[in-house]
């Protein structure tokens, strides 16, 4: 991507700006790169908790006073936590656009984690926790990280344990926030009709007077992967499965084309593999999907879906039924250059998003060091070859290197 401005101020914060003339909505955001990973033992849950906790208080702000704050002027306000990433965001008109910027740095700088706002909160992440349990198909996800990832951080759920939650303090949180926040490590990022010059502006007025942290915040890297089968037995009516292990990281080449393979095998198209095989040629299920997850260090592949009990041996057979398929069988031309187009297309849809926008410049700069352009990433996509794709097919999709997980009714 060309056309977006990049600044970064003296203490090493990025700040990040696409200007788009038609719009007259703003969304901006900090991206960190502090996730669930970067969590230790006794931290379970901690980044998320941190991620609510920030509505909570400021050193000049109560809660009332954040949530009202853009609201009263049409606006959302909102945040997020992943296993590498903490997001907090905003939309709302672009004349308010300061307003969002000084009310972002104040939550994600000056928070003050109020003691009796930590034991509202406490309840609200258990009852967070709990929803997570009663939905089966968002819970195996989960369960399924601390299959492939063992023993590592990466396995960690992200909303921590109750045993962990329950004991949180203030201290443990300006700890964790010591100990992980590097200026030189987080982003501003932001996509409006606004010009460059004015996104500046502000980021001297906000950023500028921050003290500089940087340093390095070494993350430990996944290794020592081994097959699980686990079957649980869980109060459902339905069962639920995963299959599927590591696959590559942000910086392997390998990661675009893996990407294709993955959505060509059980991406959101109705005409994806597996869906034709499993669903519309047998109706055994009714969401089949194979997703890939890329972290700094090794990546997640998946295969998700949710039958009867007694579909389950036959469903995992024609999953790999499918998977061998693309380990013996090469694409032909046609069918490679519509896997391509139709990748290619999604990617283009998904970054029509201007919010979504917001966040790929973000990601990207954290991730990458820069952001990849859509006609990059699309030059990269149509140099795939079919004999690539096999040899991925063969490296990352036997079923005898991918794990499986199965939630069963009792």
């Amino acid at each position: 991507m060309s056309d977006y401005d990049l600044y970064e101020l003296p203490n090493g914060i990025r700040v990040l700006h696409k200007q788009v003339l038609h719009t007259k909505i703003a969304h901006c955001g900090f991206l960190l790169d502090i996730g669930s990973r970067d969590e230790k033992p006794h931290q379970l849950g901690l980044a998320h908790f941190w991620e609510h906790m920030a509505f909570k208080g400021t050193e000049k702000r109560k809660s009332f006073h954040i949530l009202n704050r853009l609201e009263t002027v049409g606006g959302e306000l909102n945040a997020y936590t992943t296993k590498e990433k903490i997001c907090f965001y905003a939309s709302l008109l672009s004349t308010h656009f300061e307003r969002a910027f000084e009310l972002l740095t104040d939550l994600t700088f000056h928070s003050v984690f109020p003691e009796k706002e930590i034991e509202k909160e406490r309840g609200v992440i258990l009852e967070e926790m709990a929803m997570y349990h009663d939905a089966p198909e968002d819970a195996i996800i989960d369960d399924f990280d601390d299959v492939v990832f063992a023993r590592h951080t990466l396995g960690h759920n992200i909303l921590g344990t109750r045993e962990s939650v329950s004991g949180f303090q203030q201290a443990d949180f300006r700890q964790f926030l010591q100990d992980n926040v590097r200026t030189d490590r987080l982003v501003f990022s932001s996509v409006s009709n606004l010009p460059f010059k004015e996104v500046k502006r502000l980021a001297d007025k906000f950023l500028a007077p921050l003290p500089a942290k940087l340093g390095e915040r070494p993350r430990t890297p996944f290794s020592g992967y081994q097959r699980l089968e686990r079957v649980e037995r869980k109060p459902i009516t339905q069962a639920h499965c995963l299959i599927g292990g590591p696959a590559y990281a942000l910086h392997d080449e390998r990661r675009i084309p893996f990407f294709l393979l993955s959505n060509l095998l059980g991406g959101p198209g109705m005409n994806s593999r597996l869906n034709l095989a499993v669903r519309e040629k047998y109706g055994l299920v009714y969401t089949i999907d194979a997703t890939y997850s890329p972290y700094t260090d090794t990546g997640l592949f998946g295969i998700y879906f949710g039958t009867e009990k007694k579909q389950v041996n036959r469903t995992i057979s024609l999953v790999q039924k499918e998977l061998k398929r693309l380990r013996e069988q090469a694409l032909g031309t046609s069918q490679l250059h519509t896997s391509k187009e139709q990748l290619m297309g999604q990617l283009a849809m998904a970054e029509e998003s201007n919010g979504g926008l917001m966040q790929l410049l973000g990601k990207s700069t954290l991730d990458l060091g820069r952001v990849e352009s859509i006609n990059e990433i699309f030059e990269q996509v149509r140099g795939i070859t079919s004999s690539q794709l096999l040899e991925l097919a063969n490296d990352i999709l036997h079923e005898d290197s991918l794990s499986v997980l199965q939630y069963v009714p009792e």
